[in-house]
């Protein structure tokens, strides 16, 4: 169900359209912010049967919630999708083929474990020279990064005098993928003075299942996050965009739960990005300076849309010695990436990965940062495509090299 109140918040102004990835590529009204609330409306009325073309141009959005940026009238488009795509699951319309799709990709990616054995399947086939071979049994492989060893996450006390306490998300893609972000932020807040606690029993956000329309997944899987972190520490800091916004947001999953309301609406307040916490504490002076970089930033949405922070990556960025920050022209343009966007919309994420890249080339950088996995995959994707030397890193990442925390 959608509640009524938030399809009537739009006026149909259109000053989304131009905010609106897949409305800037196609031109098309049904693919646009104002055009979908008009079909979840119709569908909410009973005017509409969910019918394959109402299904395509519903799950042709992005979920980037560039719209809301946008709005004017505070519209909560992301609440009005996620209605609809829990309608679509409901309704049983879609063919066979694809909800098997579907379905499998909510069995593998929320799960480290299982991920860990696709990327070691692939990495061998990488190894043996059948690449192609890959990409074909594997459409992720394209998007999957050379295996790398990372050492496990542990809990790590604050260097000096504890200043704070947090305790960190690992996160699914973020911890078998990008594991390397996750180290540089542990080593970046105890050099802070912050002790980080790695809690056990810790799982996956929930976002790909909130965003597939299986609510009572995403709601399970926030259930299980907020017993294995509460009472631990006064933030839980995230170092994917994605994770972080779907966690801030436990409060309204759960609003009607009797057991966990209360509960879910304090986690979601103490919900924090990294470069939010690594903001609040960095020292004043950092000792040491990378090399000359000139570095561009990437916004993700779901940290610039979803939890609206923008200003504390880039100041990281520019405290850095030695780096050129350059504002990037279409910064918080969706990538493609989008969650497994990438992966059921393969021609629409590579449109908008090529205009993304475009733009970071244009812009004569040695590395575009960005603070989501999800974008890192796709831009370095495109990037290593085009056999471009630009380096991708999380601005932790970065941080993490100008401290020299080792």
């Amino acid at each position: 169900m959608i509640e009524r109140d938030l399809l009537r918040q739009c006026v149909h102004c259109g000053l989304c359209l131009d905010a609106c990835p897949t409305y800037l590529e196609l031109g098309t009204e049904m693919d646009s912010p104002r055009g979908r609330i008009h079909l979840a409306a119709a569908i909410e009325d009973g005017s509409l049967a969910i019918g394959p073309e109402v299904v395509r141009h519903l799950d042709f959005c992005l979920g980037c919630r560039a719209c809301e940026t946008a709005c004017p009238s505070g519209v909560q488009y992301g609440k009005i999708l996620e209605g609809a795509r829990e309608q679509i699951e409901a309704a049983g319309t879609r063919r066979p083929l694809d909800r098997l799709r579907r379905r499998g990709l909510l069995e593998l990616f929320p799960y480290a474990a299982r991920l860990r054995l696709l990327t070691g399947f692939v990495n061998t086939l990488r190894v043996l020279g059948v690449w192609r071979l890959a990409e074909r049994l594997v459409p992720a492989a394209r998007l999957m990064p050379e295996s790398r060893p990372v050492e496990p996450l542990r809990s790590t006390a604050a260097r000096g005098a504890e200043r704070g306490r947090v305790a960190l998300l690992a996160g699914c893609v973020a911890e078998v993928m990008q594991g390397q972000v996750n180290a540089a932020a542990v080593r970046v807040l105890s050099r802070c003075g912050i002790a980080v606690d790695v809690p056990d029993g810790q799982g996956c956000c929930g976002a790909l299942h909130l965003h597939s329309g299986d609510v009572e997944g995403a709601r399970r899987l926030a259930r299980a996050n907020i017993d294995a972190f509460d009472p631990l520490a006064e933030s839980v800091v995230v170092t994917a965009a994605g994770c972080g916004a779907a966690m801030r947001e436990y409060g309204d999953l759960l609003a009607d739960d009797s057991v966990y309301a209360q509960r879910a609406a304090q986690f979601s307040a103490r919900v924090r990005d990294v470069t939010e916490v690594a903001d609040r504490y960095l020292p004043n002076t950092i000792e040491h300076a990378a090399r000359s970089l000139r570095v561009c930033y990437h916004d993700a949405c779901h940290l610039a849309h979803a939890q609206k922070v923008t200003e504390e990556p880039r100041r990281l960025l520019r405290a850095i010695p030695g780096v050129t920050f350059v504002e990037l022209v279409e910064s918080d343009l969706c990538c493609g990436s989008a969650g497994s966007y990438n992966l059921t919309e393969p021609e629409m994420a590579e449109a908008l990965a090529r205009r993304k890249v475009d733009r970071i080339v244009a812009a004569e950088v040695d590395a575009v940062a960005v603070a989501n996995p999800g974008c890192a995959l796709q831009i370095s994707a495109e990037l290593r495509r085009r056999g471009s030397s630009v380096r991708v890193a999380h601005p932790i990442e970065l941080l993490d090299q100008a401290l020299a925390v080792r």
